[in-house]
């Protein structure tokens, strides 16, 4: 599965209407860190497409989803499941604590 470009008036559709868990990648052109995890998100989504979904909210083009969830530092990375925020992190981490992450959430 691929990433999932999402956008404000996409959200609602993409995650919380998804049938399974989303994982979503708040970030930025700009942002150093966003596109250090970026690789990473890639291999996830092959990895774990069975069991996530991931997709990412460009902040700059889309600014009223992190707005509405008080997204204050990029990245920022937010798992919902059945429409609900079941866990937030912020910052970039290594695949293997994302991994962690993701799996103590599932």
């Amino acid at each position: 599965m691929n990433i999932t470009h999402v956008t404000d008036a996409s959200f609602e559709k993409d995650v919380l209407q998804a049938a399974g868990p989303v994982l979503v990648d708040f970030w930025a052109e700009w942002c150093g860190p966003c596109k250090q995890i970026a690789p990473i998100l890639e291999e996830l989504s092959q990895e774990m497409n069975d069991r996530v979904a991931i997709a990412k909210v460009d902040i700059d083009s889309n600014p009223q989803i992190p707005t509405r969830y008080g997204v204050r530092g990029i990245p920022t990375l937010m798992l919902f499941k059945g429409g609900e925020v079941a866990g937030v992190r912020v910052g970039a981490m290594q695949k293997s604590k994302i991994e962690e992450w993701i799996e103590s959430i599932l």
